[in-house]
């Protein structure tokens, strides 16, 4: 039998079917690979690379805004501080605040930040990219809402960033504001500062000059200082006694110490007694020259300037009537000071006529000598100065036991020093002659200096005054100074051993001034150099006028032969 053959109702439908088939188990594993893959999103770990690209997004993200709110919080403790330790430089003058080196900082690490994210997005889109091809399909959804919430993060950080940068610049511009104000405000403090600095500096360097030796001299006994010296503290207390016992000073007897400096109107001791130096000299040459005379013959001594001062002192400074601090001068107390000079000193003067018989020698022409006495008469002018000593002043003016006691104190030896200071402006050293010298201004005569050099009458006695002040300093004992009564034999022997500078030299206190008046090569004066100030050297001479006096030459003066230059 043959077969029966049959055509198919729907031409394919079998194919179809089977196909029908196969999709249908497709979408059966697809949506359980989906649904697996959806569970994946919230519980599986990271072992895939979705999963894996999914959290470093997420975790970048919160990286990026937690790094902003990282860089704000340092940027802003960081602008804090730098503005604190500015503003202390500021008041301590040391620096100036550097802004825009914190806002620069500040800028390029919100820079930096910002390129972080930029690069930290470009490299998630990239991992989903790659993650997405491997996966197909399906992820595509996940990562493209995972990429817009990364991008959502990633603007958020870059406005916060961005809010960070504009808060860190405005905290900038506010601490260089107040940083600039302190600085201001430090300059202007150091500038009334310095004003009032240089107002007191007078008054500081007069009490740092004086203090210590006065202090000396007050409190020389006190063992409570000795024991602070001798511990090595002298500088402390000398700071401490200058703060505590400066205004007592100066207000005391002992102010007198303080006087060599200008009180301000261009007088200070020195220039006063210097004025009255002259005028002493001046009432001399006056008492010599205007009296007609033959002979002159001159003695006594004036007061020691320190004796004259230590009265003047105490007297002004205690007087119970109109006390006044002597530490400054002015032309009332000049006026004092002159009348309690002239109180001490005393220029007397005579003239006698002596008939003397004098003998002339001559020759008769044949080789004989032949004696002629003749009669003459001849007027000798003596001119006496006599002085009154300190206890001699504290009797005239009925000092009471503390005015006595005090003026002791002024005159202690220890004090020497303070009153070369104050009354010639030096002190110790190589010019501790000098100050001998000094002392000595106004002496008439020349005794005691010959007869200490064992002359029983008066000579020339110039250079028997410079071996007598360099004796009283020890240095002829030395070898220092020669013991010498000509002015030859003294220049000698500093050229002979290499101790000399011509007249041409610029000379300092202490040295040895030769004279030659008739300019023929020989000395004939000797002297002490005293100071050279502005081309001018001041000496203290002996026997000049036959008085011991202060002199002045020029540089270079062609009266000046040469100076000695000892060895101190």
């Amino acid at each position: 039998m043959a077969d029966i053959k049959t055509r198919d109702a729907v031409k394919g439908t079998i194919k179809t079917i089977d196909k029908a088939a196969i999709a249908s188990e497709r979408m059966k594993a697809a949506y359980a690979k989906t649904k697996d893959k959806a569970e994946q999103g919230y519980y599986a770990d990271e072992s895939s690379a979705t999963e894996y690209a999914s959290d470093k997004v997420s975790y970048t993200a919160e990286r990026v805004t937690e790094e902003g709110v990282h860089q704000f919080n340092k940027q802003g403790k960081k602008g804090v501080q730098t503005t604190k330790e500015n503003i202390v430089k500021a008041k301590d003058g040391i620096a100036d605040f550097k802004t825009k080196r914190a806002m620069k900082s500040a800028e390029k690490r919100a820079s930096n930040v910002h390129t972080q994210t930029v690069r930290t997005k470009t490299q998630a889109e990239k991992t989903i990219k790659q993650s997405a091809r491997s996966t197909g399909k399906t992820i595509k959804f996940t990562t493209k809402g995972t990429v817009k919430s990364a991008e959502k993060s990633v603007k958020t950080a870059q406005s916060t960033s961005k809010a960070a940068i504009k808060t860190a610049e405005h905290t900038a511009k506010t601490a260089q504001k107040t940083a600039q104000a302190s600085v201001k405000a430090a300059q202007r403090a150091a500038q009334a500062a310095k004003a009032t600095a240089k107002a007191t500096a007078h008054a500081v360097k007069v009490a740092v000059k004086a203090t210590i030796a006065a202090v000396k001299a007050i409190i020389a006994g006190t063992k409570a200082l000795i024991s602070a010296i001798a511990a090595g503290g002298w500088v402390a207390v000398v700071i401490i006694i200058v703060i505590c016992l400066v205004g007592l000073l100066v207000g005391s007897v002992f102010g007198i110490f303080f006087s060599g400096e200008d009180s301000g109107n261009g007088m200070t001791m020195q220039t006063v007694v210097r004025e009255i130096n002259t005028e002493y000299d001046a009432k001399l040459d006056e008492t010599k020259n205007g009296t007609a005379h033959d002979v002159l013959e001159m003695s006594g001594s004036r007061a020691v300037w320190k004796e004259v001062l230590a009265v003047y002192s105490v007297k002004t400074n205690t007087d119970p009537d109109n006390p006044q601090e002597v530490a400054t001068m002015d032309d009332s107390k000049k006026e004092l000071l002159k009348n309690i000079f002239w109180e001490m000193n005393e220029i007397s003067s005579r003239t006698e006529s002596k008939t003397e018989t004098q003998i002339t020698e001559s020759d008769d022409g044949h080789g004989n000598i032949i004696q002629t006495e003749t009669t003459v008469t001849r007027t000798y002018l003596y001119i006496t100065v006599a002085h009154k000593t300190a206890e001699e002043m504290a009797d005239k003016y009925n000092f009471n036991a503390d005015q006595r006691e005090q003026l002791s104190e002024l005159l202690a030896e220890e004090n020497n020093s303070l009153w070369s200071q104050v009354l010639y402006g030096i002190s110790g050293g190589d010019s501790e002659i000098v100050n001998v010298a000094l002392s000595q201004v106004g002496n008439i005569g020349g005794q005691p200096y010959w007869s200490w050099y064992g002359f029983e009458g008066r000579v020339e006695w110039c250079a028997c005054f410079v071996s007598w002040c360099a004796n009283e300093c020890g240095y002829i004992d030395t070898g220092v100074i020669p013991k010498f009564a000509g002015c030859v034999l003294g220049s000698q022997w500093f050229m002979d051993r290499g101790q000399w500078q011509d007249g041409s030299f610029e000379p300092s206190a202490g040295h040895i001034i030769f004279f030659d008046w008739e300019g023929d090569g020989v000395t004939d004066h000797v002297g002490i150099v005293e100071r050279v100030e502005n081309g001018t050297v001041y000496t203290v001479e002996g026997n000049s006028g036959d008085t011991c006096r202060q002199n002045r030459y020029a540089i270079g003066s062609s009266v000046i032969y040469g100076y000695g230059i000892p060895a101190y």
